[in-house]
C-alpha cells in the first residue's frame, strides 16, 4: 500500500513537472510568433520604420541564438531548477518592460532581456524533464509530450497576437506573459526538484562574448545599412568589426580545451552540411514570416486580426507535419526528406513572391501551406543528421548547435530580407515590390540549398582517428530546441548508426 502511494506521488510529481516545463516552453514559442502579428500596430503607435521593426524581432532572436548553448551548460552546472526559475523571472520581468515601454528604445531593451531569459528557460526546462525520466522509453515519451504541447504556442501566436492587438493594442502581447510567469514561479518553487551534472563543462566566457559581439555587429550592419547607406563609415566599420570578431572567435575556440563550439565537429561533412542547411531554414522561415502580417495589412488592406488568421496555414502545416518528419527520415533517409522539404519551402516562397494586392486569399493560403510543409520536413531530420554525425555522448551538444544555427539564420533572415525591401524602396519601388523581391530571394536561396543537400547530405566514411569527445551536457540532458518536433526526433535517433549512406535505423 505504501509503495502504491509512493508510485502515485511520483506520477503526480512528474505530471506537475511536465506541465511546468511545457508551459515555460509554450511561453517562449508563443513569443516567437505572436510578435509578428503586432508589428503593424507597433509601427503605427511607435512611429518607427522598417528598421525599428527589425530590431524589435532581432534583438530577441540574437540573444537566444548566442546564449542557448551557454544556458544549457549553466543549467547543468548551477542547477536546472535554479536556472529555469531565473529564466522565467527574467523573461516575465522583461515582458512587463516591453508591455510598458514608452518608446522603441525601451522596447528593444526589453526584448534583449527577454532573449536572455528565454536562453536560460528553454534548455533548463528540457533538462529538468530529461533528468526526471531516467528510463529511455519514458524520457522519449515525456519529451514528445513536451514538444507537442509546447509547440501549440507556435500555431497560437499569430491568432493570439491578432486578437490581443486588435482588442488592446500591441502591449497586450507582452503583458499576457505576466500571469503565466507568475504561476510558473509559484508552482516551480514548490514542486520542482533540483538536479545538476557535476561533470558539466566550464562556461566558455570568451567564446560567448565574442560570438554575441560578432553576430551583433553583423546584424547592425545589415539592418542599418539600408538607412545609413551601405558605404557609410558606421556600416563599413560594423562589417569590419564582425569579420575581426568572428576570426577571434574561431581562434579562441580552436585553442580552448572545452569550447562552446568544438570546431572539430565540422570536420564531419554530415555535421557541416546539416548545420549549413539549418542556417538557411532559419533564414528563410523567420525572414519571410517577419513580413507576412505586414503584407496582409499594408498590401492587401486586411485588419490585424484578419492578418493573424491568414498566416495560420503556414504554422498549422508545420505543427501537423512536424511529427511525421522524423519517421519519414528514418524510412527514406535524411537526404531525400530534407531535400524534398527545402524544395517545397523554396517553391512556396517563390509562389508568394508573385502575390499582389488584388490576389484573392483562395490563391494565397496554399502557398503558405506549401512553404510550411516544406519547413516542417526539414527541421527534425536536419537535427537528426547533425546528431548522427557525432558520437552518442555528444548528441545533446549537436542538437544544441543545430538549434543555435537555426536561430543565427533567423537573425540574418530578418536583417537581410529587410535590407532587400529597404533598398528597393530607396530605389523608388513600392513596399509590395520590395516584398516580392524578398520572398523571391528567400525562395531562390532555399531552392539552391535543396540542390546542396541533395548532393552533399550523406554520411561520410568514419575517420580512422576520431577526436576524443568533449564533455557533453549531462547524460540525462537533451539539448534545447525552439521547434516543436526536434527533441523527440533527436532522442529517437541518438546513438544509432546509419543503415544506408544517410538513413537512420527506424
Amino acid at each position: 500500500m505504501h509503495a502504491s502511494h509512493e508510485a502515485e506521488a511520483g506520477r503526480s510529481n512528474r505530471a506537475t513537472l511536465l506541465t511546468v516545463t511545457c508551459l515555460g516552453q509554450f511561453m517562449v514559442l508563443l513569443d516567437n510568433t505572436i510578435v509578428g502579428a503586432a508589428l503593424p500596430d507597433m509601427q503605427h503607435r511607435l512611429h518607427t520604420q522598417l528598421t525599428g521593426l527589425q530590431w524589435i524581432v532581432d534583438a530577441y532572436v540574437l540573444l537566444v541564438a548566442m546564449l542557448l548553448l551557454t544556458g544549457g551548460i549553466f543549467a547543468d552546472r548551477f542547477g536546472r531548477k535554479r536556472v529555469y526559475l531565473t529564466g522565467v523571472a527574467v523573461f516575465t520581468a522583461a515582458s512587463a518592460l516591453c508591455g510598458l515601454a514608452p518608446s522603441l528604445d525601451w522596447l528593444v531593451a526589453g526584448r534583449v532581456l527577454q532573449g536572455i531569459g528565454a536562453a536560460a528557460l528553454s534548455p533548463a526546462s528540457l533538462a529538468l524533464l530529461a533528468a526526471a525520466h531516467p528510463v529511455p522509453q519514458e524520457k522519449t515519451k515525456a519529451i514528445g509530450l513536451w514538444a507537442g504541447l509546447s509547440g501549440i504556442g507556435l500555431a497560437a501566436g499569430p491568432v493570439a497576437g491578432g486578437v490581443l492587438t486588435e482588442a488592446f493594442g500591441w502591449p497586450a502581447i507582452f503583458l499576457v506573459n505576466l500571469p503565466i510567469g507568475a504561476v510558473l514561479l509559484l508552482v516551480g518553487l514548490r514542486t520542482l526538484d533540483e538536479t545538476r551534472n557535476p561533470n558539466a563543462p566550464r562556461i566558455d566566457v570568451p567564446g560567448t562574448v565574442l560570438s554575441v559581439l560578432a553576430v551583433g555587429a553583423l546584424t547592425y550592419g545589415l539592418i542599418e545599412g539600408g538607412a545609413r547607406g551601405w558605404t557609410s563609415p558606421p556600416i563599413l566599420s560594423s562589417f569590419t568589426a564582425a569579420a575581426i570578431l568572428l576570426a577571434a572567435f574561431v581562434a579562441v575556440e580552436a585553442r580552448r580545451s572545452a569550447p562552446m563550439l568544438p570546431l572539430r565537429l565540422f570536420r564531419q561533412r554530415l555535421f557541416t552540411v546539416s548545420n549549413t542547411a539549418m542556417v538557411v531554414v532559419g533564414f528563410a522561415l523567420m525572414g519571410s514570416s517577419f513580413f507576412f502580417s505586414q503584407f496582409f495589412v499594408y498590401v492587401q488592406g486586411s485588419s490585424i486580426l484578419s492578418a493573424g488568421l491568414r498566416t495560420l496555414p503556414l504554422t498549422l502545416a508545420m505543427v501537423l507535419v512536424s511529427p511525421y518528419a522524423g519517421r519519414l527520415a528514418a524510412r527514406h533517409g535524411f537526404r531525400i526528406v530534407v531535400t524534398a522539404g527545402l524544395a517545397l519551402a523554396g517553391l512556396g516562397l517563390l509562389a508568394l513572391g508573385t502575390v499582389h494586392a488584388d490576389t484573392g486569399y483562395g490563391n494565397v493560403w496554399w502557398r503558405l501551406a506549401v512553404a510550411g510543409t516544406g519547413f516542417a520536413l526539414t527541421l527534425s531530420p536536419l537535427t537528426g543528421a547533425a546528431i548522427h554525425a557525432v558520437s552518442p555522448q555528444e548528441g545533446g551538444l549537436a542538437s544544441g548547435i543545430s538549434s543555435t544555427t537555426r536561430q543565427i539564420g533567423a537573425v540574418l533572415g530578418v536583417a537581410v530580407l529587410g535590407a532587400i525591401v529597404r533598398t528597393r524602396q530607396s530605389d523608388g519601388a513600392s513596399f509590395e515590390t520590395g516584398l516580392d523581391n524578398a520572398f523571391t530571394a528567400a525562395g531562390t536561396i532555399t531552392l539552391a540549398t535543396a540542390v546542396f543537400t541533395g548532393l552533399w547530405l550523406t554520411r561520410p566514411k568514419p575517420t580512422k582517428d576520431p577526436a576524443s569527445p568533449r564533455p557533453s551536457t549531462a547524460p540525462d540532458t537533451v539539448a534545447p530546441s525552439n521547434e516543436a518536433d526536434e527533441p523527440s526526433a533527436s532522442n529517437g535517433s541518438r546513438g544509432k548508426g546509419p543503415v544506408d549512406a544517410d538513413r537512420p535505423r527506424g
